[in-house]
């Protein structure tokens, strides 16, 4: 039995802080109500609280340095933090700051039932937490877009283990985000001022992996020619992020245990061992225990990798942030002109398509789609796969608009189009040219002579962002 349950509801709407008060009282605990944070910051040595429900935004108030503010003045109290306006990157930060959850509004009484419950059985054990002073005070830039339950569900638990130093393993289909997910563990712990290292195992091969990830000695093999240290080495007091680690055979997933297990790496070529401090985070698009039960994947290396495991939802599954994505990679695309509008009906296809490559198709036809239209995003300029889908659902609305009559309008050449197209993913890579070969599916060569071919220029601008501009232009 717990004694002395204390609660604290801040939040500046009467019938939220009677409705949450109330339920909390059936469930047996003391509530006290405030309508702001000055006022809760003077009642807080009145009680010994055990939870606190705050309102992410008070009248103003930025609820992260209320939440910042009670967990420096009483370490110890749950703070639970409420929203109406709930997006991914903000239960991100909410539980990477210390919050114990990210509820949000409207809420239902079984929610906050099952949630005091949850704190009931936290009190009881005390489990030890991280230290506030351990955590860092990092607010999202890295682009998480989504306001879908399901993914806020994970980016709570993302804020939650980014601080420690837990192995983590992430699982989904290709394209639902595992490389940005990873980055965000990176940012929000104590390694974010030391270097963050992706690496694609499946695009190494075999027979380099391991001088590739842990270095090697001069002649230690053909083409050796010098020493050379290893991508572990690069991301020493860091993370390195190892996607599609199913791709990696048997032989090197021996080694990779041993480094993981023992903390130290040994060169190819060399006897010598060097401690090295690496946070892991690891990814497949397979199904790890069914490549277990394959005897591809070493059983002991996915215990090891699997310290914590997430399992990013597909896109199919999180219609809600279709919209919002795809407006946010038009005005990447468009950041230099007027922004890009989406016609409903195309938003409504976008909506409706089940997108079998996830996030990054999603992001691959937008920009597409933004590169040729005329500052209007229609049905016409999705790829053809997307238009297919809504024949054979048999749409209620036509391919093209009815409007317009595809004899007398007037039609880009194909060569006018591709400049362009070129140039918008230059943009919108902000001049990555490897991200931007990715994008467009040509490799680097290719990207060079179509940045030629179509004289396409970088322009630095006053605020240090680049703009590319081509003779079709």
């Amino acid at each position: 039995m717990i004694e002395n349950l204390q609660a604290l509801v801040i939040d500046d709407e009467a019938h939220v802080r009677d409705f949450v008060s109330t339920v909390l009282r059936n469930e047996g605990w003391s509530v006290a109500e405030s309508a702001s944070a000055e006022e809760a910051f003077e009642m807080l040595n009145e009680a010994a609280w055990s939870v606190v429900f705050c309102d992410v935004m008070l009248g103003g108030a930025d609820g992260y340095s209320v939440l910042r503010r009670f967990k420096e003045m009483l370490p110890e109290t749950k703070v639970v933090l409420m929203t109406g306006h709930g997006t991914a990157a903000g239960a991100l930060d909410a539980t990477a700051f210390g919050a114990y959850d990210y509820l949000l509004k409207p809420f239902v009484p079984d929610e906050l039932e099952s949630l005091s419950l949850a704190l009931r059985e936290q009190l009881r054990d005390r489990p030890r937490r991280i230290s506030p002073k351990h955590r860092v005070d990092y607010r999202s830039e890295i682009e998480l877009v989504g306001r879908s339950n399901v993914f806020i569900e994970v980016m709570k638990q993302v804020g939650r283990i980014a601080p420690t130093n837990l192995t983590v393993l992430l699982t989904g289909e290709s394209g639902t985000g595992k490389e940005l997910v990873a980055s965000a563990i990176h940012q929000r712990s104590g390694r974010v001022d030391k270097a963050f290292v992706a690496v694609n195992c499946g695009a190494i091969p075999a027979e380099l992996i391991e001088a590739e990830l842990f270095g090697h000695t001069k002649g230690s093999f053909t083409g050796a020619d010098r020493d050379r240290r290893g991508l572990w080495e690069e991301a020493d007091g860091g993370t390195v992020f190892l996607d599609e680690i199913t791709e990696t055979n048997l032989s090197f997933q021996v080694k990779l245990l041993r480094v993981l297990q023992q903390g130290e790496i040994r060169r190819v070529g060399s006897n010598q061992t060097q401690r090295v401090d690496v946070r892991v985070v690891a990814a497949s698009n397979r199904d790890v225990e069914a490549e277990i039960r394959a005897g591809r994947f070493r059983n002991d290396l996915f215990y090891r990798l699997n310290a914590v495991s997430l399992k990013l939802p597909p896109l199919r599954d999180r219609r809600e942030d279709i919209a919002p994505l795809a407006q946010s990679f038009a005005e990447r695309v468009f950041s230099l002109n007027p922004s890009v509008r989406f016609a409903p009906e195309a938003l409504e296809l976008l909506g409706s398509y089940n997108w079998p490559g996830n996030i990054r198709e999603l992001e691959n036809a937008v920009v597409r789609a933004a590169a040729i239209c005329d500052g209007t995003i229609r049905i016409r300029d999705l790829p053809e796969r997307v238009r297919n889908y809504s024949q054979d659902r048999a749409c209620k609305r036509p391919m093209t608009d009815s409007s317009e009559d595809p004899a007398t309008e007037e039609w880009p050449l194909l060569s006018e189009v591709e400049g362009r197209y070129v140039a918008r993913v230059l943009v919108h890579t902000r001049g990555n040219k490897q991200a931007a070969a990715r994008v467009l599916g040509v490799d680097r060569k290719t990207l060079g002579r179509m940045v030629k071919r179509h004289q396409i220029n970088s322009h630095k601008r006053g605020n240090g962002d680049r703009t590319f501009v081509g003779a079709d232009n």
